[in-house]
């Protein structure tokens, strides 16, 4: 008998490591599973069924690694299973990106079996040299925890510290699993104790100092505003944002990152602060403000217009998740939910000034205008003007991204986009898994704006949203090429055209046939025309939609980031 046997004697309730595995995913939230087969991989996804989880099944592990961030965006964590080397470095530019914005994946990886690693075997989809470790190393530096699932005395337990990490730290996480761990035995006992999802508690004399001297400045302000970035949405700290918002009724602005962090409809919403590029009359509020309360600010290039804040450190109060900085004080290891909520019930009467008044009206020369061309002036409030509560909105890095600060959003809408990491064609992927999540929360509406350059890298997911029987709008603006690199450098380069396609037809090429609806609109009339069509807005099938606009036509705030960023690269 071997010690591996004996081991599996000493349980009193043996159940396959995969199967355990499986089943944590499911405790978290995790529905569906995205990914692409491969041979060291396949008897892991036989037991998805009995864990009752979804495979969802990729054109590539690259478009895999994007469904599961927009999956895990709208669903608050997501996963992905590849193979050992050629499935999974294919999926890392994906994974990077994850990380970068903080999104929760848990990356497993179905690997060569324990012995044929020791012996250094030459097996295929290796570099040939004995090394199995080197795929891992690779993504050690774009996870925040790394779990190699080899002795069956551990796995379990590393298992448990991988999800908590991915949840806790919102970031992905990586696991490896040789083939024959698929079957080794661990205690199912574990199961009937849910993992601990909760962040380390703060220190509470730390945390009551710290609400003090948050106070101390608050109370002191003139003229104090609240500023809501994006890990205020990927460290969950959006209820103690609201009753932040509601008690103080401070007037409160997003960065682009931190579209949808807030209610867009509530009386003290005030619109996108992202420097040169902010919303009408922003960046005089909050630039002149006294006492700024930036909570889980990315301060990027693409988030700030090319560096354009003009706020300062010494009128500034960030909020983290492990760490609030008052001024120049910094204090580690203190998380913002816990800080902002004592901050609410402590907070007694405070200075308040008007918001600036966001609306989706027209500027007055789009309005008047008697133009039929679709310009970003007019489109994106229009769009605004069309949204509904509980859509989920995907734009891509170009136009889009910077576009959708000119709109409104409703109720509870969530918005997607990769301002940070900036992957082309990032959100044909993302759309799908974010339209699988949206579908699983009854059907939300999803939305997706994406450039005719950017979808011809990644459109195969058209053919994965189809074979789910997913229904996201996609808009493909078609303005002829990479605009965005047009604008940065290089405006009549061949390098930033492409081939025109027949976007409106692809599905068909993918097996669509009735599945789908194709349209083509041009003119302004046509696009209210479309706006105002029920079966448009609330069919159960894929609508995909070219969406034509001039050539040379940007949004503002892009147009002075690409100018900024042209300066850099000189």
């Amino acid at each position: 008998m071997t010690s591996l046997d004996i081991a599996t004697q000493e349980l009193e309730n043996p159940i396959d490591l995969v199967e355990y595995l499986f089943r944590r995913l499911r405790e978290v939230g995790i529905r569906s599973v995205h990914g692409v087969p491969g041979d060291y991989n396949l008897s892991a996804l036989d037991y998805l069924p009995k864990c009752d989880l979804e495979w969802v099944g990729n054109c590539n592990e690259l478009n895999a690694g994007y469904a599961a961030d927009g999956y895990a965006r709208v669903n608050g964590i997501g996963a992905l299973i590849t193979t050992f080397g050629v499935g999974e470095l294919s999926a890392l530019n994906a994974i990077a990106g994850a990380y970068s914005e903080y999104v929760p994946i848990v990356h497993i990886v179905g690997q060569p079996t324990t012995q044929s690693q020791k012996d250094g075997m030459l097996l295929h989809h290796t570099l040939g040299n004995g090394d199995f470790n080197v795929f891992t190393k690779m993504s050690a530096g774009i996870s925040c925890y790394v779990a190699q699932l080899n002795d069956p005395h551990y796995a379990a337990t590393f298992v448990d510290s991988a999800i908590r990490e991915c949840w806790i730290r919102s970031r992905p996480v990586y696991i490896t699993l040789p083939t024959d761990m698929i079957y080794a035995k661990v205690n199912g006992d574990r199961l009937k104790k849910p993992i601990d999802l909760a962040p380390p508690a703060n220190d509470s004399e730390k945390e009551d100092y710290v609400v003090d001297v948050v106070l101390k400045y608050l109370h002191a302000a003139k003229k104090p505003v609240i500023l809501v970035d994006a890990c205020a949405i990927r460290h969950r700290a959006l209820e103690e944002v609201h009753e932040l918002v509601e008690t103080s009724g401070l007037p409160t602005f997003v960065t682009p990152m931190g579209k949808g962090a807030v209610d867009e409809t509530h009386k003290n919403f005030g619109g996108v602060y992202a420097g040169n590029g902010s919303n009408t009359g922003v960046r005089e509020v909050v630039e002149s403000s006294d006492l700024i309360l930036s909570i889980g600010a990315i301060k990027s290039d693409f988030n700030t217009t090319g560096f354009t804040y003009r706020i300062g450190q010494l009128n500034t109060i960030d909020f983290h998740s492990n760490y609030v900085r008052v001024r120049y004080s910094e204090y580690p290891e203190i998380n913002m939910k816990g800080v902002i909520r004592k901050v609410v019930q402590k907070m007694g009467k405070l200075n308040v000034t008007p918001a600036p008044q966001i609306t989706n009206k027209l500027p007055e020369n789009e309005e008047s205008s008697s133009d039929q061309n679709i310009t970003h002036a007019w489109l994106w409030p229009i769009i605004g003007q069309w949204l509904k509560e509980n859509d989920v909105v995907i734009t891509e890095t170009g136009t889009a991204n910077f576009g959708i600060w000119d709109t409104r959003f409703p109720a509870n809408v969530t918005a997607i986009s990769q301002v940070l990491w900036g992957s082309i064609g990032y959100s044909m992927g993302s759309c799908q898994g974010a339209a699988l999540a949206a579908k699983e929360q009854n059907d939300r509406r999803t939305i997706l704006f994406i450039g005719d350059g950017s979808i011809q890298l990644t459109v195969q997911e058209l053919s994965t949203i189809l074979r789910n029987k997913l229904s996201p709008i996609v808009f493909v603006i078609c303005n002829e090429g990479y605009t965005i690199e047009r604008y940065i450098h290089g405006w009549e380069a061949k390098y930033n055209d492409i081939q025109p396609w027949d976007f409106a037809n692809i599905p068909k090429v993918f097996g669509g046939n009735d599945g789908y609806r194709g349209y083509r609109i041009k003119t302004r009339d046509e696009l209210n025309g479309l706006f105002a069509d029920e079966d448009f807005n609330n069919s159960n099938q894929l609508r995909l939609v070219e969406l034509y606009m001039p050539r040379d036509d940007a949004p503002a705030a892009l147009k002075l980031t690409a100018e900024a960023a042209a300066a850099r690269n000189k």
